[in-house]
Protein backbone atom coordinates (compact mmCIF):
# COMPACT_ATOMS: atom_id res chain seq x y z
CA UNK A 1 0.00 0.00 0.00
CA UNK A 2 1.29 3.22 -1.02
CA UNK A 3 2.90 5.88 2.20
CA UNK A 4 -0.04 8.81 1.11
CA UNK A 5 -3.22 5.99 1.30
CA UNK A 6 -1.91 4.39 4.76
CA UNK A 7 -1.49 8.14 5.65
CA UNK A 8 -5.26 8.85 4.87
CA UNK A 9 -6.27 5.71 7.09
CA UNK A 10 -3.90 6.75 10.43
CA UNK A 11 -6.68 10.13 10.02
CA UNK A 12 -9.96 8.15 10.34
CA UNK A 13 -8.54 6.21 12.81
CA UNK A 14 -7.21 9.41 14.83
CA UNK A 15 -10.80 10.54 13.63
CA UNK A 16 -12.96 7.64 14.56
CA UNK A 17 -11.74 8.25 18.42
CA UNK A 18 -12.26 11.65 18.10
CA UNK A 19 -15.96 11.01 17.16
CA UNK A 20 -16.45 8.64 19.37
CA UNK A 21 -15.25 11.48 22.02
CA UNK A 22 -18.04 14.29 20.31
CA UNK A 23 -20.94 11.85 20.71
CA UNK A 24 -20.62 11.18 24.26
CA UNK A 25 -20.51 15.16 24.80
CA UNK A 26 -23.92 16.07 26.73
CA UNK A 27 -23.91 19.62 24.50
CA UNK A 28 -23.76 17.71 21.47
CA UNK A 29 -26.32 15.36 21.76
CA UNK A 30 -29.01 18.25 22.87
CA UNK A 31 -28.28 19.81 19.26
CA UNK A 32 -30.14 17.58 16.80
CA UNK A 33 -28.69 18.92 13.58
CA UNK A 34 -24.92 18.91 14.94
CA UNK A 35 -25.71 15.44 16.77
CA UNK A 36 -27.20 13.90 13.10
CA UNK A 37 -24.16 14.99 11.11
CA UNK A 38 -21.99 13.94 13.37
CA UNK A 39 -23.35 10.42 13.51
CA UNK A 40 -23.43 10.25 10.01
CA UNK A 41 -19.84 11.03 9.71
CA UNK A 42 -19.35 8.66 12.53
CA UNK A 43 -20.59 5.82 10.18
CA UNK A 44 -18.59 6.65 7.17
CA UNK A 45 -15.12 6.59 8.98
CA UNK A 46 -16.33 3.70 11.25
CA UNK A 47 -16.86 1.63 7.87
CA UNK A 48 -13.20 2.80 6.58
CA UNK A 49 -11.52 2.23 9.68
CA UNK A 50 -13.01 -1.16 10.09
CA UNK A 51 -11.94 -2.07 6.69
CA UNK A 52 -8.46 -0.73 7.24
CA UNK A 53 -7.91 -2.48 10.59
CA UNK A 54 -8.86 -5.83 8.78
CA UNK A 55 -6.10 -4.81 5.89
CA UNK A 56 -3.69 -4.69 9.29
CA UNK A 57 -4.65 -8.01 10.62
CA UNK A 58 -3.94 -9.58 7.24
CA UNK A 59 -0.92 -7.97 7.08
CA UNK A 60 -0.07 -9.57 10.05
CA UNK A 61 -0.91 -12.79 9.04
CA UNK A 62 1.09 -12.49 6.24
CA UNK A 63 4.06 -11.52 8.15
CA UNK A 64 3.11 -14.63 10.33
CA UNK A 65 2.73 -17.58 7.55
CA UNK A 66 5.91 -16.10 5.51
CA UNK A 67 7.81 -16.45 8.84
CA UNK A 68 6.36 -19.84 9.28
CA UNK A 69 7.69 -20.83 5.87
CA UNK A 70 11.15 -19.83 6.60
CA UNK A 71 11.44 -21.35 9.93
CA UNK A 72 9.33 -24.64 8.64
CA UNK A 73 12.50 -26.79 7.18
CA UNK A 74 12.32 -29.64 5.50
CA UNK A 75 8.44 -30.51 7.28
CA UNK A 76 6.44 -30.31 4.46
CA UNK A 77 2.87 -29.58 6.12
CA UNK A 78 3.85 -27.21 7.69
CA UNK A 79 5.26 -25.49 4.73
CA UNK A 80 2.03 -25.91 2.94
CA UNK A 81 -0.15 -24.60 5.16
CA UNK A 82 2.44 -21.73 5.18
CA UNK A 83 2.27 -21.50 1.62
CA UNK A 84 -1.93 -21.73 1.29
CA UNK A 85 -2.04 -18.50 4.48
CA UNK A 86 0.15 -16.28 1.87
CA UNK A 87 -1.58 -16.87 -0.49
CA UNK A 88 -4.98 -16.17 0.60
CA UNK A 89 -3.94 -13.20 2.96
CA UNK A 90 -1.94 -11.39 -0.83
CA UNK A 91 -5.65 -11.71 -2.66
CA UNK A 92 -7.51 -10.20 0.03
CA UNK A 93 -5.01 -7.72 0.94
CA UNK A 94 -4.97 -6.61 -3.18
CA UNK A 95 -9.27 -6.81 -2.50
CA UNK A 96 -8.96 -4.60 0.81
CA UNK A 97 -6.80 -2.01 -0.48
CA UNK A 98 -8.99 -1.24 -3.64
CA UNK A 99 -12.15 -1.20 -1.40
CA UNK A 100 -9.85 0.82 1.13
CA UNK A 101 -8.93 3.20 -2.36
CA UNK A 102 -12.55 3.59 -3.34
CA UNK A 103 -13.87 4.32 0.39
CA UNK A 104 -11.65 7.58 0.72
CA UNK A 105 -12.81 8.79 -2.29
CA UNK A 106 -14.37 12.21 -2.21
CA UNK A 107 -18.34 11.42 -1.93
CA UNK A 108 -20.89 13.91 -4.21
CA UNK A 109 -23.88 14.36 -2.49
CA UNK A 110 -25.91 14.32 -5.54
CA UNK A 111 -24.72 11.02 -6.81
CA UNK A 112 -27.84 9.05 -4.68
CA UNK A 113 -30.41 11.92 -6.20
CA UNK A 114 -33.04 11.26 -8.68
CA UNK A 115 -31.94 12.96 -11.72
CA UNK A 116 -33.58 14.26 -14.99
CA UNK A 117 -32.16 13.62 -18.41
CA UNK A 118 -32.78 16.46 -21.43
CA UNK A 119 -31.96 15.31 -24.72
CA UNK A 120 -32.12 17.66 -27.58
CA UNK A 121 -31.93 17.42 -31.26
CA UNK A 122 -28.74 18.94 -32.66
CA UNK A 123 -27.31 19.12 -36.24
CA UNK A 124 -28.92 16.93 -38.78
CA UNK A 125 -32.10 18.00 -38.72
CA UNK A 126 -34.70 14.94 -38.48
CA UNK A 127 -32.42 12.73 -38.64
CA UNK A 128 -30.98 14.46 -35.41
CA UNK A 129 -34.40 13.88 -33.69
CA UNK A 130 -34.82 10.32 -34.91
CA UNK A 131 -31.67 9.72 -32.52
CA UNK A 132 -32.88 11.58 -29.93
CA UNK A 133 -35.63 9.04 -29.78
CA UNK A 134 -33.37 6.04 -29.81
CA UNK A 135 -31.27 7.81 -27.02
CA UNK A 136 -34.59 8.16 -24.88
CA UNK A 137 -35.18 4.61 -25.86
CA UNK A 138 -31.82 3.52 -24.80
CA UNK A 139 -31.77 5.17 -21.29
CA UNK A 140 -35.34 3.74 -20.87
CA UNK A 141 -34.71 0.61 -20.89
CA UNK A 142 -31.14 0.79 -19.24
CA UNK A 143 -33.63 1.74 -16.50
CA UNK A 144 -35.77 -0.78 -17.07
CA UNK A 145 -32.73 -3.07 -16.46
CA UNK A 146 -31.98 -1.27 -13.17
CA UNK A 147 -35.72 -1.42 -11.94
CA UNK A 148 -35.90 2.57 -11.63
CA UNK A 149 -38.85 4.23 -12.12
CA UNK A 150 -39.19 6.54 -15.73
CA UNK A 151 -41.69 9.41 -16.18
CA UNK A 152 -41.60 12.05 -19.01
CA UNK A 153 -41.54 15.59 -17.86
CA UNK A 154 -41.91 17.20 -20.86
CA UNK A 155 -41.37 16.68 -24.83
CA UNK A 156 -41.30 18.30 -28.13
CA UNK A 157 -41.90 15.98 -30.99
CA UNK A 158 -40.39 15.97 -34.61
CA UNK A 159 -42.92 15.08 -37.73
CA UNK A 160 -41.34 11.89 -38.56
CA UNK A 161 -41.83 10.64 -34.73
CA UNK A 162 -38.18 11.79 -33.23
CA UNK A 163 -37.90 14.48 -30.66
CA UNK A 164 -37.15 18.03 -30.93
CA UNK A 165 -36.35 18.20 -26.91
CA UNK A 166 -37.53 15.11 -24.28
CA UNK A 167 -36.55 15.63 -20.50
CA UNK A 168 -37.62 12.56 -18.60
CA UNK A 169 -36.98 12.10 -14.83
CA UNK A 170 -35.59 8.46 -13.31
CA UNK A 171 -35.77 7.84 -9.66
CA UNK A 172 -34.02 4.80 -7.98
CA UNK A 173 -36.79 3.99 -6.01
CA UNK A 174 -36.98 0.59 -4.14
CA UNK A 175 -33.49 -0.11 -5.60
CA UNK A 176 -31.80 1.93 -3.86
CA UNK A 177 -29.33 2.94 -6.89
CA UNK A 178 -28.45 6.74 -6.95
CA UNK A 179 -30.00 7.49 -10.86
CA UNK A 180 -27.46 10.47 -10.94
CA UNK A 181 -24.20 8.65 -9.68
CA UNK A 182 -24.48 6.45 -12.55
CA UNK A 183 -25.76 8.58 -15.41
CA UNK A 184 -23.99 11.80 -14.64
CA UNK A 185 -20.97 11.11 -17.22
CA UNK A 186 -23.43 11.12 -20.20
CA UNK A 187 -23.96 14.89 -20.40
CA UNK A 188 -22.11 16.11 -23.16
CA UNK A 189 -22.54 15.62 -27.13
CA UNK A 190 -23.58 12.28 -28.72
CA UNK A 191 -22.88 12.05 -32.71
CA UNK A 192 -24.23 9.54 -34.55
CA UNK A 193 -22.92 8.00 -38.05
CA UNK A 194 -25.83 5.99 -40.23
CA UNK A 195 -27.96 5.78 -43.26
CA UNK A 196 -30.68 7.73 -42.31
CA UNK A 197 -34.37 6.13 -42.89
CA UNK A 198 -35.02 9.31 -45.54
CA UNK A 199 -31.37 7.99 -47.34
CA UNK A 200 -32.30 6.95 -51.40
CA UNK A 201 -28.74 6.82 -51.94
CA UNK A 202 -27.48 4.76 -49.17
CA UNK A 203 -25.01 7.44 -48.08
CA UNK A 204 -24.13 7.84 -44.24
CA UNK A 205 -24.99 10.40 -42.71
CA UNK A 206 -23.41 12.23 -39.55
CA UNK A 207 -25.68 14.24 -37.64
CA UNK A 208 -25.84 15.19 -33.52
CA UNK A 209 -27.81 15.12 -30.11
CA UNK A 210 -26.90 16.67 -26.70
CA UNK A 211 -27.43 15.18 -23.31
CA UNK A 212 -27.49 16.86 -19.76
CA UNK A 213 -28.34 15.14 -16.91
CA UNK A 214 -29.18 17.18 -14.32
CA UNK A 215 -29.80 16.16 -10.14
CA UNK A 216 -33.22 16.29 -8.65
CA UNK A 217 -32.46 19.08 -6.24
CA UNK A 218 -33.12 18.34 -2.59
CA UNK A 219 -36.01 20.30 -1.37
CA UNK A 220 -34.12 21.28 2.45
CA UNK A 221 -30.66 22.49 0.25
CA UNK A 222 -32.68 23.93 -3.01
CA UNK A 223 -31.85 27.49 -3.95
CA UNK A 224 -34.75 29.64 -3.06
CA UNK A 225 -36.58 31.08 -6.54
CA UNK A 226 -38.35 34.36 -5.51
CA UNK A 227 -42.26 33.59 -7.26
CA UNK A 228 -41.96 37.62 -8.91
CA UNK A 229 -38.89 36.19 -10.88
CA UNK A 230 -41.51 33.66 -12.26
CA UNK A 231 -43.75 33.80 -15.65
CA UNK A 232 -46.04 31.00 -15.67
CA UNK A 233 -47.45 30.53 -18.64
CA UNK A 234 -50.39 27.75 -19.17
CA UNK A 235 -51.11 25.76 -22.76
CA UNK A 236 -52.81 23.07 -24.68
CA UNK A 237 -50.47 20.04 -24.22
CA UNK A 238 -49.73 18.43 -27.56
CA UNK A 239 -48.76 14.59 -28.07
CA UNK A 240 -49.86 11.03 -27.19
CA UNK A 241 -52.24 11.41 -24.07
CA UNK A 242 -55.72 10.91 -25.49
CA UNK A 243 -58.90 13.19 -24.90
CA UNK A 244 -57.91 14.96 -21.78
CA UNK A 245 -54.46 15.97 -22.30
CA UNK A 246 -55.60 17.49 -25.55
CA UNK A 247 -58.77 19.49 -24.35
CA UNK A 248 -57.76 21.17 -21.34
CA UNK A 249 -54.32 23.58 -20.51
CA UNK A 250 -52.68 21.71 -18.32
CA UNK A 251 -49.78 22.02 -19.62
CA UNK A 252 -47.23 24.52 -17.17
CA UNK A 253 -44.26 26.88 -19.01
CA UNK A 254 -42.18 28.66 -16.41
CA UNK A 255 -39.81 31.09 -17.38
CA UNK A 256 -37.26 32.47 -14.66
CA UNK A 257 -36.68 35.69 -16.24
CA UNK A 258 -33.33 37.44 -14.68
CA UNK A 259 -31.56 34.06 -16.04
CA UNK A 260 -34.05 33.66 -19.17
CA UNK A 261 -33.73 29.72 -18.23
CA UNK A 262 -37.10 28.10 -19.08
CA UNK A 263 -38.88 24.54 -17.79
CA UNK A 264 -42.31 23.33 -19.02
CA UNK A 265 -44.42 19.76 -17.86
CA UNK A 266 -47.18 18.43 -20.11
CA UNK A 267 -47.06 14.66 -18.84
CA UNK A 268 -49.58 14.95 -15.64
CA UNK A 269 -53.52 15.30 -15.91
CA UNK A 270 -53.49 18.35 -13.60
CA UNK A 271 -52.09 21.73 -14.17
CA UNK A 272 -50.88 21.75 -10.50
CA UNK A 273 -48.73 18.78 -10.61
CA UNK A 274 -47.26 19.87 -13.53
CA UNK A 275 -46.60 23.23 -12.22
CA UNK A 276 -44.72 21.44 -9.29
CA UNK A 277 -42.56 19.20 -12.19
CA UNK A 278 -42.07 22.23 -14.01
CA UNK A 279 -40.58 24.15 -10.76
CA UNK A 280 -37.95 21.26 -9.70
CA UNK A 281 -36.45 21.14 -13.43
CA UNK A 282 -36.58 24.42 -13.29
CA UNK A 283 -34.62 24.40 -10.28
CA UNK A 284 -32.47 21.64 -11.48
CA UNK A 285 -31.32 23.71 -14.29
CA UNK A 286 -30.78 27.14 -12.22
CA UNK A 287 -28.32 24.92 -9.82
CA UNK A 288 -26.56 23.56 -12.83
CA UNK A 289 -26.06 26.73 -14.28
CA UNK A 290 -24.71 28.44 -10.87
CA UNK A 291 -22.82 24.87 -10.45
CA UNK A 292 -21.18 25.53 -13.97
CA UNK A 293 -20.35 29.19 -13.68
CA UNK A 294 -18.95 28.84 -10.46
CA UNK A 295 -16.36 25.82 -12.17
CA UNK A 296 -15.42 28.28 -14.73
CA UNK A 297 -14.79 31.09 -12.57
CA UNK A 298 -11.72 28.56 -10.74
CA UNK A 299 -8.97 29.00 -12.76
CA UNK A 300 -7.17 26.02 -11.01
CA UNK A 301 -9.85 23.95 -11.75
CA UNK A 302 -8.07 21.40 -13.84
CA UNK A 303 -10.71 19.47 -16.44
CA UNK A 304 -10.74 16.33 -16.36
CA UNK A 305 -10.93 13.27 -18.00
CA UNK A 306 -14.55 12.55 -18.07
CA UNK A 307 -14.61 16.25 -18.82
CA UNK A 308 -17.08 19.00 -17.88
CA UNK A 309 -20.16 17.86 -18.69
CA UNK A 310 -20.72 20.70 -21.29
CA UNK A 311 -22.94 19.96 -24.43
CA UNK A 312 -20.59 21.46 -26.29
CA UNK A 313 -18.23 18.56 -25.09
CA UNK A 314 -18.46 15.88 -27.91
CA UNK A 315 -18.04 12.56 -25.66
CA UNK A 316 -19.31 9.71 -27.86
CA UNK A 317 -20.22 8.37 -31.30
CA UNK A 318 -22.60 5.72 -32.39
CA UNK A 319 -21.64 4.02 -35.38
CA UNK A 320 -23.98 2.05 -37.11
CA UNK A 321 -22.19 0.77 -40.38
CA UNK A 322 -19.18 -0.63 -38.28
CA UNK A 323 -21.69 -1.30 -35.04
CA UNK A 324 -19.02 0.50 -33.15
CA UNK A 325 -19.60 2.75 -29.81
CA UNK A 326 -16.51 4.74 -28.40
CA UNK A 327 -16.21 7.30 -25.87
CA UNK A 328 -13.89 9.64 -26.50
CA UNK A 329 -12.92 10.34 -23.14
CA UNK A 330 -11.68 7.15 -22.14
CA UNK A 331 -10.64 5.86 -25.27
CA UNK A 332 -13.24 3.14 -24.80
CA UNK A 333 -14.38 1.55 -27.73
CA UNK A 334 -17.27 -1.30 -27.81
CA UNK A 335 -18.43 -3.69 -30.78
CA UNK A 336 -21.64 -4.17 -29.62
CA UNK A 337 -23.85 -1.26 -30.87
CA UNK A 338 -27.31 -3.22 -30.96
CA UNK A 339 -26.74 -4.51 -27.34
CA UNK A 340 -25.75 -0.71 -25.91
CA UNK A 341 -29.05 0.53 -27.89
CA UNK A 342 -31.31 -1.57 -26.06
CA UNK A 343 -30.07 -0.70 -22.82
CA UNK A 344 -26.98 -2.67 -22.22
CA UNK A 345 -24.62 0.15 -21.09
CA UNK A 346 -23.69 -1.70 -17.68
CA UNK A 347 -20.16 -2.12 -19.20
CA UNK A 348 -19.84 1.61 -19.99
CA UNK A 349 -20.96 3.14 -17.28
CA UNK A 350 -18.62 0.60 -15.23
CA UNK A 351 -15.51 1.88 -17.23
CA UNK A 352 -16.27 5.52 -16.79
CA UNK A 353 -17.11 5.06 -12.67
CA UNK A 354 -13.84 3.66 -12.54
CA UNK A 355 -11.88 6.37 -15.06
CA UNK A 356 -13.22 9.10 -12.74
CA UNK A 357 -12.27 7.42 -9.75
CA UNK A 358 -8.70 6.55 -11.08
CA UNK A 359 -8.83 10.45 -11.75
CA UNK A 360 -10.02 10.91 -7.97
CA UNK A 361 -7.29 8.69 -7.02
CA UNK A 362 -4.55 10.62 -8.65
CA UNK A 363 -5.79 14.03 -7.51
CA UNK A 364 -5.64 12.36 -3.68
CA UNK A 365 -2.37 11.56 -4.10
CA UNK A 366 -1.07 14.49 -5.48
CA UNK A 367 -2.83 16.65 -2.98
CA UNK A 368 -0.95 14.89 -0.36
Amino acid sequence: MKDFLRAQLERHTQRLHELDFLLSREDIMKDMTQFLALSREHTDVTATAGRYARYQQREADLQAAQQMLQDGGDDADMRAMAEEEITSAQAELLQLEAELQRMLLPKDPDDARPAFIEIRAGTGGDESALFAADLLRMYMRYAERKGWRTEIVSESQSELGGYKEVVVRMDGGSSGDGVYGWLKFESGGHRVQRVPATETQGRIHTSACTVAVLPEPDEAEAIKINPSDLRIDTYRASGAGGQHINKTDSAVRITHLPTGIVAECQDGRSQHSNKAQALKVLTARIQEKDRSERAAKDAAMRKGLIGSGDRSDRIRTYNFPQGRWTDHRINLTLYKLNFIMEGDLGEAMQALKHAHEAEQLAALEGNT
